[in-house]
């Protein structure tokens, strides 16, 4: 095969001779070679773009894995919310038992009919039932309304607090105010104020009241306090002193015997001596004073306002 170069610019031309192998090898250079890379190129590609049977495998277990996952993961959540639910509903039980003891406490305090206030049970309630399908809270509406009711339990909790705390104190002053009578039974045979000295004759200034009875018969305290006397002592006979505080301090005089030491605490209405006659007495009576920051005054006051 003769191959012949002619040259773009004028001068003499060339030729050559090719052996028939050059030129098989020529020819597969020139066609066979080029559809062969096109060819194995498209394979290729088509290898890489449609995944063997392996490659599928692993990307089923990696899709798994990740489901798994995220599976544990809600799991977990989940339990998390719950248990959250759960320490919340057991503070909110804790908060309606404290509520329901505390009320029962204010009922005995104020005195209320235990039949209208009634902690031990929930509160009566009622109305027409309507249907809630389509209205079923979700779990944050659920957590929102968990929350409300606990600030609202707390914030009456306080309230409660502040009442129990206010009776609390009027009931101390009421129990530590004289008031009332020293006696039982028995009536009143001597006020308070000028009167005639029942042994000289004369004008003189009674300290106390007095109220006559049965010999033997019960002198209660009209408030509570700390005893500070309790035996003889001169005009008075046997004397039960008793210091409330704030100043006020009541006196039981003339007792046939006296029930308490000194430093002794004592209730209000507690039996402190029994009606006697000792000291300068005429008969079986109670000799009662009631004194305010160092002064003797009228107890009848104080009588008088047990029964407002």
């Amino acid at each position: 095969m003769n191959i012949i170069f002619v040259p773009k610019k004028k001068g003499q031309s060339s030729a050559y001779r090719l052996s028939r192998g050059w030129v098989w090898a020529l020819s597969f250079l020139v066609l066979i070679l080029p559809v062969a890379l096109l060819g194995g190129g498209y394979y290729l590609g088509k290898e890489d773009s449609e995944p063997g049977p392996w490659a599928l495998v692993e990307s089923w277990k990696h899709e798994m894995s990740t489901q798994r996952q995220q599976i544990d993961t809600a799991t977990r959540k989940a339990k998390e919310n719950v248990e959250a639910l759960s320490r919340r509903l057991a503070q909110l039980q804790a908060h309606v038992i404290r509520l329901d003891a505390l009320g029962s406490r204010l009922i005995e305090i104020a005195e209320l009919d235990s039949g209208e206030f009634d902690f031990s049970v929930p509160p009566a309630v009622g109305g027409p039932e309507e249907s809630l399908v389509e209205h079923e809270p979700s779990t944050p509406d659920l957590v929102a309304s968990l929350n409300e009711l606990t600030i609202q339990l707390e914030n009456r909790a306080q309230q409660l607090d502040l009442l129990e705390t206010m009776l609390m104190n009027k009931n101390l002053h009421d129990e530590v105010m004289p008031a009332g009578k020293p006696i039982v039974k028995g009536w009143t045979s001597s006020f308070f104020g000028l009167r005639t000295d029942p042994f000289t004759g004369h004008k003189e200034h009674h300290k106390g009241v007095d109220f006559a009875g049965k010999l033997g018969s019960d002198i209660v305290t009209v408030a509570s306090g700390v005893v500070t006397w309790a035996g003889h002592r001169y005009g008075y006979g046997l004397l039960v002193e008793v210091n409330h505080g704030n100043g006020y301090a009541t006196r039981y005089g003339h007792a046939q015997e006296v029930l308490v030491k000194v430093g002794e605490t004592v209730k209000k209405g507690q039996v402190v001596a029994l009606m006697g006659s000792t000291g300068r007495s005429t008969g079986p009576h109670v000799h009662f004073e009631v004194w305010r920051n160092g002064d003797a005054v009228d107890p009848m006051e104080y009588i008088r306002s047990a029964k407002n």
